[in-house]
């Protein structure tokens, strides 16, 4: 049981990373939100392989050793039926995916990306199917070693290591993700800060003279609000005319190329660089979402 949930893991993460070097290399505009390049499910793919590969490499070794000096019987149920339930799932992935090409095909919707990930899937699975339906029809397996048996566990080795040496070219460091992960905590501070000074704009009828101003009027809560949760510097506002302010901070990464990366910034996404940015904004309605001026 524990080599089928292996298995699983180890099958289904090859497939999302390969799926996710698809979506990162080729951009498609009329995929949907769940086509795009999402760094997260890749990382927890690699991590899965790591961990469920040993595992399954290990466990089948084990049951091919016993099978081989006849410690397991070949006929026995529980080996029966786990290796007709991988078949049948297997089975359900190919005809899946060939109903959903044919469907996209129909529907006007075929494109390069789904093409290959639908080969991948397909190709994944055959070779899941193909191995386990080979060694349950295999007739003697006491005292016999399988050339096939071989080639499969050598093939599945290469396949796995390849991909996974693929994946290191896209996916970054781990400090690089907490560096993207504080940028991304202070753009959203940057943008409560922003609500806030809308709201006291059109309740004052007036922009504030500075966050004190905010804070006293209880449209802030606390200072923590409007300062890096890490550094602790405090995001600057500059007015610059009536209805127009500043508000800069430092960055320690630049995001301008991290539009196909799920890291769910506000709705009015700030596109900045690495070091002190700062954003110009009209007050606007909370509620409209307005075109965000840059200057650097």
């Amino acid at each position: 049981m524990l080599s089928l949930v292996a298995l699983g893991f180890t099958a289904t993460s090859i497939g999302i990373i390969i799926f996710q070097i698809i979506n990162k290399n080729i951009v498609d505009i009329t995929e949907s939100f769940n086509s795009e390049y999402d760094i997260d499910a890749l990382k927890l793919a690699i991590s899965a392989i790591i961990v469920c590969v040993p595992i399954f490499f290990i466990m089948t070794w084990q049951i091919n050793k016993n099978l081989f000096l006849g410690l397991l019987d070949k006929n026995s149920g529980i080996r029966k039926w786990l290796t007709y339930f991988i078949l049948f799932a297997s089975s359900v992935v190919i005809i899946g995916y060939l109903i959903s090409l044919i469907f996209n095909f129909l529907n006007g919707e075929l494109s390069i990306k789904f093409i290959l990930k639908t080969i991948t899937a397909i190709i994944i699975s055959g070779i899941v199917f193909s191995y386990y339906f080979y060694d349950i029809k295999r007739k003697i397996v006491e005292k016999t070693k399988s050339k096939i048996s071989q080639i499969y566990f050598y093939g599945a080795l290469l396949i796995i290591i390849a991909t996974l040496i693929s994946s290191i070219f896209f996916v970054e460091s781990p400090q690089e993700t907490r560096n993207k992960k504080q940028d991304y905590m202070v753009a959203e501070k940057i943008f409560n800060i922003k609500r806030a000074i809308n709201s006291y704009y059109f309740s004052k009828k007036k922009l504030p003279e500075n966050f004190e101003e905010l804070l006293l009027g209880g449209f802030i809560q606390s200072e923590n609000e409007i300062r890096n949760p890490k550094t602790k510097e405090k995001v600057e506002y500059k007015i610059i005319s009536e209805d127009t302010y500043e508000l800069c901070a430092n960055f320690k990464t630049s995001n301008k190329n991290n539009h196909d990366e799920h890291y769910n910034y506000p709705n009015d996404q700030w596109f900045h660089d690495a070091g002190y940015q700062c954003i110009k904004k009209p007050v606007e309605n909370n509620d409209v979402v307005a075109p965000i001026l840059l200057n650097h």
